[in-house]
C-alpha cells in the first residue's frame, strides 16, 4: 500500500490513492457541541469556501434558515460538498437537539459514516449516548471527535470512560493531547507516533514528541493495539511476542475495523479554530468506506439499474417541493422516472445554495426536483420496485407535546392548513390534528423548541400570523346512580302536531363499556318503528352531560311510553327521549371523568429518582421501574398519569435528566375526578363555552 503525505496508508484497494470515491459523512452531536462549526472548518480544508463563516456572525454554510441564525444552533440539515485529495465529500450538519432527532437518523442511514462530535467535558459527552445506541443499532461506522480541545479541563480518559459506557464498540483513542500547563496545544498520533502543534486556521505543524508526554503516548498506544487485537489473531501474536508492527498494517485494521462498524476511532480536536481538522479528514478518506461498501450494508442489491432513497423533503420557495436523496446506483437524469415521478431538476446543495446539474452518479447526494407523490423514506427505481431487505427506515417518535394553534385572521385558515400540511411532510415527527369535538386545531411535536420552530417557519415562510395555547383535555362524564325518568313532548301548530311520550331507566355501567341502549316496551305502547328513534335520541342526550362534556359508561333502557296514532313521528320521539335523559342525567349524580394515560420513561438511571419527583407531583400513579433493555445506564419507569398533567411533562423531564429523557404513552382508562379540581375544570369550561 502507498503511503499518503501523512504517512498513512490507503484503507483498501478501492483505487482511494488516485482518487474518485464518492462519500457521505453526516456530522451528530449533542446541542452546542460545535458541529457547524465543524462543517464550517471542513469545506474551508476541501477548498469549498475561501472564508470560515462563523455561528456568532450568523454567515456559516450551515444553519441558513431563520429559526436557526437567530437560535445560533441548527434546526434541520445543513449540506455541503468538497473534494480532498481527489475524493468527493458530502458533509451532512444534523441538528443538536433531541428535539430533531428524526432529521439526523435520516441523515445516518444515508451516509457511509458518521462523525459524532463532543465537547470536552465526561458531564456533556455522555448527552452523545442516544447517538452512539442508533448507530450501534444499524451498523452504521462512526469516529468520534472531542470537540473545543482549546477549552479542555478534563482528562482525556475520564471524557472516554463516559463516552464508552454509551457504545457497545470499544472506543479506540487514536491521540494523546500535548498540553502547555492547562492548555492543549497539539497532540501524538498513536499509530505513526508523529507530534504535531495545532496552528490557528492552518493545518498542524510536526514536532518533535515532547518528552513530557512520552509516557503517555506509549501507555495509550499500547491500549489501542490491545484493543485493535481483539478482532485479529495474527496481530495479537504479534503483540504477544513483542514484535515491531507494521504501521501500514495496523493502518489496515484500523480501516477494517471500522468499516465493518466493530472499532469507534476517537480523534481531538477543535473546529473552530481547525485544530485537528485535516487529521479528521484524512482519517475519513483513508479508513471509511465508500458507498459500494454502505449499500451492501443495506443489502440494496447490484446492478446498474439506478436505486435512490430519499432522506430529506423541502418545500422550497420559488422551487417547489426538493426530495433530497442519496444515489445508490446508476446514473439519475433530469427527466427520468422514479416510482411514477417525474424528475424536474437535478440539485446538488449547499447550504442555502443550489447547483443544477444535468444528472446524478452514483454516490452523490442531490435535490430532485417536483417529485410531489415521493415522501422521505422511499426507495426509488424506474419500476418503483423495492429491494427485498435493508430499508430499515427509522420510525417516526411518538409525539410528546401538544399546543393548540390558532390562526389570528379565520380568512387564513385554509391557507394554515395547507403550510401545515408541506411542515409535516418536511418533518414526519410534526403531527397536526383538527379535533372537531373540542374544536381545536393542535400541532403535536417532540418539545416545545420544535413546536416553536414549526411556528415561525410558519410567520416566515408562509406571513401567517399564530399563536400557541394550552390543549384542552377530552374530559368525559358519567353517572353514579340510577334513575327513572318520564318524558313528553307534545306540540300542537295547527295540521299535524307532535306527541311522544317515554318512560326510561338510566343506570351507570362499568368503566370503558359506553354506551348501552335496551328496550322492555310490551303491548306495543310504543311501537316498533319508533324505538330507533328514541335510541337516537339518548345518543344525542349524551353528547354534552350536565357539567358540559361527553356522558359515557351508561345504559338507557326504555320501559313504556304513549303515542298517538296521528301526531307521534320519529322527531317526537327522539326529542322526547333527548330531553328525558338529559334530565335523569341531572338527577342521577353526574361525575367528572379524566383520561388517564400510561406513561413508560425512558430515563439515565441516575435521573430516575428525579422522575419519580415529577412524577408524585403531578398526580401520577407509578407501577413500577426497571432497567431499560438494552440500554446500560438507563432505566424504564411505568406510571398512570392523567392527561392533565402530561402537557409539559417532557419540559420537566429533559430539565432533569440533561435533555435526554423521553416518553411514549398510550390512552388506558378514564378515573372519577372530584374535589377542587373537578370544580375548576367545570367551572372553566362552562366559561369558555360562555
Amino acid at each position: 500500500m502507498a503511503s499518503n503525505p501523512n504517512g498513512t496508508p490507503g484503507a483498501t484497494e478501492r483505487g482511494r490513492e488516485g482518487g474518485g470515491a464518492t462519500r457521505c459523512a453526516a456530522i451528530l452531536g449533542p446541542y452546542q457541541s460545535g458541529k457547524t462549526s465543524l462543517l464550517e472548518a471542513l469545506l474551508h480544508a476541501t477548498g469549498t469556501v475561501e472564508r470560515k463563516g462563523t455561528v456568532k456572525d450568523g454567515n456559516t454554510v450551515g444553519d441558513t434558515a431563520p429559526e436557526a441564525r437567530e437560535r445560533g444552533a441548527s434546526t434541520e440539515l445543513s449540506i455541503g460538498h468538497g473534494t480532498y485529495l481527489g475524493d468527493s465529500w458530502t458533509f451532512i450538519d444534523t441538528p443538536g437537539g433531541i428535539e430533531f432527532t428524526l432529521d439526523s437518523r435520516h441523515a445516518c442511514m444515508i451516509a457511509d459514516v458518521a462523525v459524532v462530535v463532543v465537547e470536552p467535558e465526561a458531564a456533556k459527552a455522555a448527552a452523545a449516548g442516544p447517538i452512539l445506541k442508533f448507530l450501534d443499532d444499524h451498523d452504521i461506522p462512526h469516529v468520534v471527535l472531542i470537540n473545543k480541545m482549546d477549552q479542555a479541563s478534563e482528562s482525556v480518559r475520564d471524557i472516554l470512560a463516559a463516552l464508552q459506557g454509551s457504545s457497545s464498540r470499544p472506543l479506540a483513542l487514536r491521540q494523546v493531547p500535548i498540553r502547555d500547563g492547562e492548555k492543549v496545544t497539539g497532540y501524538v498520533d498513536l499509530v505513526s507516533e508523529r507530534a504535531y502543534r495545532y496552528r490557528e486556521g492552518e493545518p498542524s505543524a510536526l514536532i518533535e514528541l515532547p518528552g513530557s508526554v512520552a509516557g503517555r503516548e506509549a501507555e495509550a498506544r499500547n491500549e489501542l493495539l490491545e484493543t485493535l487485537a481483539d478482532f485479529d489473531d495474527h496481530l495479537l501474536e504479534q503483540l504477544l511476542e513483542e514484535m515491531d508492527l507494521d504501521k501500514q498494517e495496523v493502518y489496515a485494521h484500523l480501516a477494517e475495523t471500522l468499516s465493518a462498524d466493530k472499532l469507534v476511532p476517537v480523534l481531538l480536536g477543535a473546529g473552530e479554530h481547525d485544530h485537528g481538522v485535516q487529521r479528521l479528514l484524512k482519517l475519513l478518506r483513508h479508513e471509511t468506506p465508500d458507498h459500494t461498501a454502505t449499500v451492501e450494508r443495506r443489502g440494496l442489491g447490484d446492478g446498474e439499474v439506478p436505486m435512490a432513497q430519499v432522506f430529506k423533503t423541502i418545500h422550497a420557495p420559488h422551487m417547489g417541493k426538493l426530495s433530497h436523496v442519496r444515489i445508490w446506483r446508476g446514473t439519475v437524469k433530469d427527466g427520468d422516472t422514479l416510482n411514477g415521478a417525474k424528475v424536474s431538476g437535478i440539485y446538488a446543495a449547499s447550504g442555502g445554495k443550489l447547483d443544477k446539474r444535468p444528472s446524478a452518479a452514483p454516490g452523490d447526494v442531490v435535490a430532485l426536483g417536483r417529485m410531489d407523490p415521493i415522501q422521505t423514506g422511499d426507495v426509488l427505481t424506474p419500476s418503483g420496485g423495492m429491494p427485498d431487505s435493508g430499508l430499515g427506515w427509522p420510525e417516526v417518535p411518538q409525539p410528546v407535546f401538544a399546543r393548540a394553534l390558532s390562526v389570528s385572521e379565520r380568512n387564513d385558515e385554509v391557507k394554515l392548513s395547507g403550510a401545515l400540511a408541506k411542515l409535516a411532510e418536511e418533518d414526519p415527527s410534526l403531527l397536526v390534528r383538527q379535533d372537531q369535538e373540542l374544536g381545536e386545531l393542535t400541532i403535536w411535536g417532540q418539545g416545545d423548541t420544535h413546536l416553536r420552530v414549526t411556528v415561525e417557519r410558519l410567520k416566515s415562510r408562509f406571513k401567517l400570523d399564530v399563536s400557541l395555547s394550552e390543549p384542552a383535555v377530552a374530559y368525559r362524564e358519567s353517572i353514579r346512580n340510577p334513575v327513572d325518568e318520564h318524558a313528553r313532548h307534545k306540540k300542537q301548530s295547527g295540521g299535524h302536531g307532535q306527541f311522544a311520550d317515554i318512560r326510561i331507566s338510566v343506570e351507570p355501567t362499568s368503566r370503558g363499556s359506553g354506551f348501552a341502549f335496551a328496550e322492555k316496551v310490551v303491548g306495543g305502547s310504543v311501537p316498533k318503528n319508533y324505538i330507533p328513534a328514541v335510541e337516537e335520541g339518548c345518543r344525542e342526550g349524551c353528547k354534552r352531560g350536565p357539567l358540559g362534556f361527553p356522558v359515557v359508561d351508561v345504559k338507557v333502557t326504555l320501559t313504556d311510553g304513549q303515542h298517538h296514532s296521528v301526531d307521534s313521528s320519529d322527531m317526537a320521539f327522539k326529542i322526547a327521549a333527548r330531553s328525558g335523559l338529559q334530565d335523569a342525567l341531572a338527577k342521577a349524580g353526574p361525575v367528572l371523568l379524566e383520561p388517564i394515560h400510561q406513561v413508560t420513561i425512558a430515563v439515565p438511571s441516575e435521573a430516575t429518582s428525579k422522575v419519580h419527583g415529577i412524577l408524585s407531583s403531578r398526580r401520577g400513579q407509578i407501577l413500577g421501574f426497571d432497567a431499560k433493555d438494552g440500554w446500560p445506564g438507563w432505566d424504564a419507569v411505568t406510571a398512570y398519569l392523567p392527561e392533565a398533567e402530561m402537557h409539559d411533562l417532557i419540559l420537566d423531564l429533559r430539565a432533569q435528566s440533561q435533555g435526554l429523557a423521553s416518553f411514549t404513552w398510550t390512552f388506558d382508562h378514564l378515573q372519577e375526578l372530584t374535589g377542587r379540581l373537578a370544580d375548576k375544570v367545570v367551572e372553566h369550561h362552562m366559561a369558555a363555552a360562555g
